[in-house]
């Protein structure tokens, strides 16, 4: 039976470690990023794929740095005929690459060459996109360069947020993994190269990505909040303190309203915090004010001090 490393970090990677679980393999080890803190109080937590892997009883490892010598020369050392990495966290140095015969294969959150890099499924949503995918690709030295072996399409709809989109895109690249896995574990398959003329990144979220525009359209802040929920959210600044906006109502749900500044709330009532935006306004349904926790618009306007002209931002 052919050896196999798993290389993965977040819940999104935990369907493909199942999905090899349930093939004709044997894991001989599991690659995940170390402990992070977690949390206001800042309780060092495992990764989700660490927890699935303990439940199992398979081997953990969880360097600081994969491109250090001994990291890879620990991992070599489980001799493994193929790695396969989804959403692991770390670029692989080229030593590592060369280590198994069958080669090293990621399960990619994009339709690439578009959407490199470290945040495709956010940033999907951010950008408007209303179709989506996976990509089993074999791994080579750039970001996301290498030749693919094989795709599944997933719809991105106006309910999802990166939360729903990330269960789907988990499923999705779990049955791409277990179709295709027979034929990687037979040896070297054809695989397509990428055209370089296509190429687009998704570089990891930062704090500028998550503060609200209010110059932006309204279909371009509800894409924005719901690209970061339920993770980050967005935010803007209420009286100079920091105020978190987790759900917004889809335009198309409500007129066009509008006039005054970007930035200014228009009406603040149990159904929404309605705010001007450009070319309209926005429906907030969900939000955050600082020191609190996230809470409906419902909770929120019993006694708050937020008014219609006040400026957001």
């Amino acid at each position: 039976m052919k050896r196999v490393v798993f290389m993965g970090t977040p819940q999104f990677a935990v369907s493909c470690l199942e999905a090899l679980l349930e093939s004709e393999c044997n894991i001989v080890a599991v690659v995940t990023q170390p402990d992070r803190p977690q949390g206001r109080k800042k309780v060092l937590t495992p990764s989700p794929v660490k927890e699935a892997a303990l439940r199992r009883h398979l081997p953990v490892l969880q360097p600081d740095r994969m491109r250090d010598k001994e990291a890879v020369e620990e991992l070599a050392s489980f001799h493994p005929d193929l790695i396969v990495t989804a959403a692991y966290g770390q670029i692989l140095p080229k030593s590592l690459l060369s280590v198994p015969e069958l080669g090293c294969v990621n399960v990619h959150g994009s339709l690439l060459p578009a959407y490199r890099g470290g945040a495709p499924i956010q940033r999907s949503i951010i950008n408007g996109e209303t179709k989506t995918g996976i990509t089993l690709m074999y791994m080579a030295a750039g970001l996301d360069t290498g030749d693919m072996i094989a795709k599944r399409e997933v719809d991105i709809t106006d309910e999802d947020t990166s939360g729903t989109l990330f269960g789907k895109m988990g499923a999705a690249g779990a049955e791409l993994l277990k179709s295709e896995l027979p034929r990687l574990l037979a040896g070297r398959v054809d695989a397509e190269p990428q055209d370089e003329s296509l190429a687009s990144y998704a570089p990891n979220l930062t704090r500028g990505d998550e503060r609200i525009d209010w110059t932006r359209s309204p279909r371009e802040i509800f894409n924005r909040v719901r690209g970061l929920s339920p993770f980050s959210g967005g935010y803007t600044l209420w009286n100079e303190e920091v105020f978190k906006v987790w759900e917004v109502e889809r335009p198309e749900d409500n007129g066009p309203e509008g006039g005054a500044a970007p930035g200014t709330v228009l009406d603040v009532s149990a159904k929404a915090i309605v705010v001007a935006c450009g070319g309209g306004a926005v429906r907030l349904t969900k939000v955050q004010p600082a020191g609190k926790k996230a809470m409906p618009v419902s909770d929120f306007a019993r006694g708050t001090a937020m008014k219609s002209g006040t400026v957001l931002g």
